[in-house]
């Protein structure tokens, strides 16, 4: 038997650099809210112990696929034998700031913890989520979260109900690159948590980007006539909110024929949030 759960993407409401660890990574806020716009992803279990993945993800090796990697960490804490066969359909782009590839591996996880019936608890799966990445375990939290550290410090935070405008720039924009770029801004004043309110902030990570790679700039200018643009993540994905269903599609159907784009409602919760227990 095949079953299929959804991935959501990830939207950062804002998101500033306030330092550095002494590591080299970066100290980071944000405040990552859910969409409803969705990679599949198709679990087959297996009786035989192997995790292997069905399908071909380009420039990805299958060691290198955090869904695999994700259900071999989960392995060690199932029972002998459990192993599953998994098949992604992409249709978040990679290299989009969107959490895409985070994404998948956070679903494999919840999924696996009912399907395997390993039962661990949230804040447990939370923490093998590091393990493959700062962004694995928000998904995991499952719900509109203030972030900070390096993004694993996690507090709920309310957002009012939004439709999103999403445009998706043809270019995949490296994280990496981005964070070691030596123009980036690493001194942002903390905020705190009880101050954030929608429309406030920023993203530090925008105009390193967008003096990279035109075309981001080229869809914020665009985006921008509707309401206020910013970039997701490290890009390459920019957004605008609007309170309505209505006025999002409004605001895509005049899309130009070169850009590509659509409309998500924000979530308050991931699809898979009660398959961990709290």
């Amino acid at each position: 038997m095949i079953h299929a759960y959804p991935a959501p993407a990830k939207l950062n409401l804002f998101l500033h650099v306030v330092g550095r660890r002494a590591d080299g990574y970066h100290l980071l806020q944000s405040v990552f809210r859910l969409i409803d716009r969705a990679d599949t992803v198709h679990l087959e279990l297996r009786a035989d112990g192997r995790v292997v993945r069905d399908g071909d993800l380009p420039g990805v090796p299958e060691d290198r696929d955090l869904t695999v990697r994700a259900a071999r960490l989960l392995q060690a804490h199932a029972p002998a034998g459990a192993g599953v066969s998994i098949r992604l359909d992409k249709v978040l782009p990679m290299g989009g700031g969107l959490g895409g590839g985070s994404s998948d591996a956070a679903t494999v996880l919840l999924a696996l913890n009912r399907l395997w019936q390993v039962n661990l608890p949230r804040e447990t799966l939370q923490r093998l989520a590091l393990q493959l990445g700062a962004d694995v375990p928000v998904f995991v939290f499952g719900q509109t979260a203030f972030a900070e550290g390096v993004g694993e410090i996690l507090r709920p935070q309310s957002a009012p109900p939004a439709w999103y405008v999403v445009l998706m720039p043809p270019v995949q924009v490296p994280t990496a690159a981005i964070f070691a770029a030596p123009e980036l801004t690493r001194n942002s004043p903390p905020l705190k948590i009880a101050r954030f309110s929608a429309g406030m902030g920023h993203n530090d990570l925008q105009p390193v980007v967008v003096s990279r790679y035109p075309e981001v700039a080229r869809h914020l200018e665009w985006l921008a006539q509707f309401g206020e643009a910013q970039m997701t993540g490290s890009g390459a994905c920019v957004f605008a909110s609007f309170g309505t269903e209505i006025a999002a599609r409004s605001v895509l159907r005049q899309l130009p024929e070169t850009m590509q784009g659509f409309v998500a409602q924000g979530l308050d919760r991931h699809p898979l949030y009660d398959f961990c227990a709290e």
